[in-house]
């Protein structure tokens, strides 16, 4: 998609699969939008592309009020890549700019400042400081819209310095003000607080099998930490989070497909939820990890058409289009769940983990942090590995480099090479993984973790 003529003729055919890979902007209006946007085509010598809603923003255009360019998928190149790039936008999506600036970013890639920027506003037309800015405005949208918290309120959790950069951003990404904004929506629709939940809706690029996704939190899912409730095709998961600011527990939905199916395809489209959260400062970090979890930024297309290209997979491919590979919410919790297994997992929370100030249902805890299991439980793989993660000698944070995380785990003493594996592709989101074991030929790259959960889905029925 990088010849601009090709990149038009999505746009002319409104083509929902470029959703988030790259932006259209119209001269002649002032305005961007996703390709998919439903208004009436501009001709081509009106159109400008960009990389990025940011490099739109800072070249002086504003966002669609129809097709909300902010709320698409993120592009699924920053998830799959492993250049710094890639792993600076996993990083600004986690929030780390908000929380640490530029600087802090930098520390985390291994790269100075000036290099990052650089490298940034080279290919995205847009810098760490611009990324973040369209970042909060986005943040700034869905709290405006979706809950009756106060506006100076929001202004600050959406990551804002000031009120008044708040109220220059949101004019100028959305030429509106934030009351306005606000204004724009039923009364009916703002009616979350805190305690009540942030309502979303997590988009995802084309079909979503949902039913594998939630099959397989099921069969993880820690007593209180996590639980799956419902029948097959309208599961809710519910799970606790620890974040920078506070706790958050969130509730997602699987949305009914085909009734007359055990498991949901989803045509397009999102994943309801619910987020409630003890500081609304952690919105935007929270939802980052929500879609690593339930891999909402993947490319079905090009997942399906290299793996449905190949003879064995062909049929596990026709069966479950749009076929994930879930993440995790909690890097460092998966890996030390990937040690022990579920059942002693379930030990570990309810003898060390952090209970919650107000238990909701059956969550009633936050799972260990490492330093607390290193000092708890300091013998075997479990105490070496949280006694690494503890110091830093293993990061799992989403701008590691992940050979350099690989290395790292492969010198923690007890940890296999399968459990290893396991770690860099749910904990690091690797879409590339092999374990030990399995005959995969390399004409699955870069989708072998995506063929081995087709492979694993079809034993299991």
């Amino acid at each position: 998609m990088k010849d601009q003529d090709t990149r038009y003729e999505a746009v002319r055919s409104r083509d929902a699969r470029f959703d988030g890979e790259f932006f259209f902007a119209v001269e002649t209006t002032g305005i961007y939008c996703r390709p998919s946007c439903p208004a009436v085509t501009p001709k081509r010598h009106n159109v400008r592309f960009f990389a990025t809603a940011a490099a739109a923003q800072g070249s002086g255009f504003r966002a669609c009020r129809r097709c909300r360019p902010d709320a698409v998928p993120g592009s699924a190149d920053w998830n799959a890549r492993a250049d710094v790039v890639g792993r600076a936008m996993r990083l600004i999506g986690d929030g780390i700019v908000d929380r640490e600036g530029v600087t802090g970013l930098a520390v985390r890639l291994g790269y100075s400042a000036r290099q990052v920027q650089r490298q940034l506003t080279a290919e995205l037309g847009a810098g760490p400081v611009a990324l973040a800015r369209a970042q909060r405005a986005h943040t700034a949208r869905v709290l405006l819209q979706t809950t009756g918290l106060p506006v100076t309120e929001i202004a600050f959790a959406a990551g804002f310095a000031s009120v008044r950069q708040f109220n220059d951003t949101v004019r100028t990404v959305y030429a509106t003000t934030p009351t306005e904004l606000r204004a724009a929506v039923r009364a009916t629709r703002r009616t979350a607080t805190p305690s009540a939940g942030i309502p979303l809706r997590l988009a995802h690029r084309g079909p979503y099998h949902a039913g594998a996704v939630f099959d397989l939190l099921r069969r993880e899912a820690v007593a209180g930490v996590e639980e799956v409730s419902g029948p097959p095709g309208g599961r809710t998961y519910r799970r606790t989070l620890r974040l920078p600011y506070g706790t958050g527990i969130v509730a997602v939905d699987e949305r009914a497909g085909d009734p007359g199916r055990a498991s949901a395809v989803h045509p397009g489209g999102w994943l309801d939820a619910r987020l409630h959260l003890t500081d609304p400062r952690d919105l935007t970090t929270a939802v980052q990890r929500l879609r690593r979890l339930f891999d909402l930024d993947s490319d079905p297309y090009a997942v399906d058409e290299r793996l449905g290209a190949d003879p064995r997979l062909a049929p596990l491919v026709a069966a479950r289009p749009g076929l994930r590979a879930p993440g995790a919410a909690d890097p460092e919790e998966y890996a030390a769940r990937a040690v022990v297994g579920r059942a002693a997992a379930e030990r570990l929370v309810r003898a060390y983990g952090k209970a919650l100030d107000a238990p909701c249902g059956t969550l009633t805890h936050l799972f260990p942090e490492p330093a607390a299991l290193a000092q708890s439980e300091p013998e075997g793989p479990l105490g070496a590995l949280t006694a690494a993660l503890a110091d830093g000698t293993v990061r799992l944070d989403p701008g590691v480099d992940r050979d350099d995380a690989q290395e790292a785990l492969l010198a923690v003493p007890g940890l296999d090479a399968r459990t290893i594996a396991e770690i860099r592709a749910r904990a690091l989101g690797d879409p590339d993984v092999v374990p030990p074991g399995p005959d995969v030929p390399d004409t699955w790259r870069p989708w072998r973790t995506y063929a081995l959960h087709h492979l694993r889905a079809a034993e299991e029925r």
